[in-house]
């Protein structure tokens, strides 16, 4: 807030007069200032008014001698933590196919916060047809949009009355009624669906979290791909992606703002920038979305890329998908913004590939440590100790089967600490089946679960795996599994960490389990601690599989301390 303007009056001194000092005080009257004329009180007026003027010269003179008091310890005190009033995400268009079916989880984990009231829901992307006075982050309207065909915006909706940002559309695709349980609900069957919004406010708010997942069991596409849908924003960095031959990538843009949104697409190859203008000012309507086949916007075919999604105006989410024949698909994640340390957790003992992506920034070259977090602590692999990375381009390290029938989180890092360059990471994993069918996931670097972290569509019967690793000291952490969608008695459990060391556990279910549920993991102590969930469900012999990582729920901002300060007046 802006501090109030005092202007000095014309002909006034630079600082106010002492006690009896003659001249004039804001208008008011000399002190040797010839008498008032008599009559009607005149003289009474006048001389209250060079009472009040020497009075108030007094008590500004000696103010500003006087420094302001200094103020009270209280309110020195650090700023507060308070709980998010809303929270909204942005899921990508939803894979469909002959076979392919995705549903849509909400979640929102209890809290001890004090909003009594509030709304959750998931809604086809659309904005008001007249914008608001603020700008919403994601809110949707009751009209959907019709989406054009692959790589073209989909229709703007059309002219309808606008509606309360915070209130769920009578149309909403899910509501979500409390915090502690779940509600999932099927995604719009059509080649054409477009992205979704999802908004929480008031006590659904805090740690609200949306899960996609997608399962396809058709030859072209096979696979099981998930998302945990994010929040709206103007830049999003993914590593993995590919236009080789087989390969079918593409990044799907969605805004559910007001407000159209002009989005750049850098591709970075081992050469460095792909020129291409076709990647230059995509234009996403309000309440649209768009698929951009990454082939149209490159030259050639790149074994490997690093993609930056940049809003020059606007925002929108973006999400990319990878799917590589018959071998696998899946959501490349979002990495963690560049850093000279990127952590990824959750490999599977199982895993029969792994190949690692770094890009560097143009200003600098990179080189990086490969470390693994193993059930005892950090250790460099054999043969893959480091990666070297030039100024701008993506570098590849193809690691095998890295993990040698154990869990693992892996870790790049400067290899000269007075040297640390911010790189972006990402890896893709493969798993195999005996008969050679396989199915892939790709991992990202991420940020540490802070004090708590959730992931929704987790199923019963033992298909998902919790990879927790704790990046510095040992740890505890907090593991809790809500109710189901259809019922269920949450349960929780207490895993001890070793310093750098990664523990994987089947994912604890609530007692009664009925439907799917959502893990929340709380770092009580040490760490800092890195998760991902690992869903894997076999389909005819292929071992199908996504992996999510958990990050910071950001349920509560801090707020700062203000107090009183009658000096600034003199300042």
């Amino acid at each position: 807030m802006k501090k109030p303007a005092f202007r000095k009056k014309s002909g006034a001194p630079d600082t106010a007069p002492a006690a009896g000092a003659t001249g004039t005080f804001d208008g008011a009257p000399a002190v040797g200032a010839p008498p008032a004329p008599r009559g009607s009180g005149a003289a009474r007026t006048t001389r209250s008014l060079l009472a009040a003027a020497v009075v108030l010269a007094a008590v500004f003179g000696i103010a500003e001698l006087r420094e302001p008091a200094a103020p009270a310890a209280t309110d020195r005190a650090s700023a507060t933590a308070a709980q998010v009033e809303r929270t909204a995400a942005v899921c990508p268009q939803p894979l469909q196919g002959i076979t392919g079916s995705t549903t849509l989880t909400a979640y929102t984990p209890p809290g001890a916060g004090t909003a009594a009231d509030g709304s959750g829901w998931i809604s086809d992307a659309a904005a008001p047809a007249a914008p608001p006075t603020a700008a919403p982050s994601g809110a949707p309207s009751a009209a959907p949009p019709a989406p054009a065909a692959t790589g073209a915006p989909t229709a703007a909706p059309a002219a309808a009355a606008a509606v309360d940002k915070n209130t769920a559309p009578a149309d909403a695709r899910l509501t979500l009624a409390k915090p502690g349980t779940p509600v999932t609900a099927p995604a719009a069957n059509s080649d054409l669906a477009p992205g979704t919004a999802a908004v929480a406010t008031g006590a659904l708010a805090p740690g609200f979290t949306v899960t996609q997942t997608t399962t396809v069991t058709e030859q072209r596409g096979l696979g099981l791909s998930g998302i945990t849908c994010t929040p709206a924003g103007t830049g999003f960095w993914f590593a993995g992606a590919s236009t080789a031959e087989g390969r079918t990538d593409y990044v799907s843009l969605v805004n559910a703002e007001s407000t159209a949104a002009v989005v750049d697409i850098k591709l970075y190859g081992d050469k460095g920038l792909i020129e291409n203008d076709a990647a230059n000012g995509i234009t996403v309507a309000p309440g649209s979305s768009q698929s951009v086949l990454l082939p149209t916007i490159s030259k050639g075919q790149v074994a490997d890329l690093a993609v930056h999604v940049v809003a020059r105006s606007g925002r929108v989410g973006a999400a990319l998908h990878a799917a590589d024949g018959n071998k696998g698909a899946d959501w490349v994640p979002a990495s963690a913004d560049p850093a000279p340390t990127q952590v990824m957790p959750g490999l599977p003992a199982d895993t029969a590939a792994a190949h690692l992506v770094v890009w560097a920034p143009p200003e600098d070259d990179a080189d990086l440590k490969i470390e693994l977090s193993g059930k005892n602590g950090w250790f460099v692999p054999a043969g893959n100790e480091s990666i070297h990375v030039k100024a701008g381009t993506v570098a590849v390290a193809d690691l095998g089967k890295v993990t040698r029938d154990e869990v693992a989180g892996l870790r790049v890092s400067p290899s000269d600490d007075k040297h640390p360059t911010p790189v972006v990471a990402g890896l893709r994993v493969d798993r195999a089946a005996a008969n050679g069918k396989s199915d892939a996931a790709w991992l990202a670097g991420t940020a540490p679960v802070g004090a708590r972290a959730t992931v929704a569509d987790n199923r019963g019967g033992g298909p998902s795996t919790l990879f927790l690793t704790s990046t510095g000291e040992a740890a505890t952490v907090r593991v809790t599994a809500s109710a189901g969608t259809g019922g269920g008695t949450p349960a929780t459990k207490e895993v001890q960490l070793p310093a750098g060391g990664t523990v994987a556990l089947p994912a604890p279910e609530p007692t009664g389990l009925n439907g799917s549920y959502a893990l929340t993991v709380e770092t009580v102590s040490g760490g800092p601690v890195t998760a991902a969930r690992m869903l894997a469900i076999p389909y005819k012999d292929v071992p199908m599989f996504t992996v999510q990582a958990l990050r910071d729920d950001r349920s509560t901002v801090k707020v700062p301390q203000a107090s009183q300060d009658p000096g600034v007046v003199l300042r």
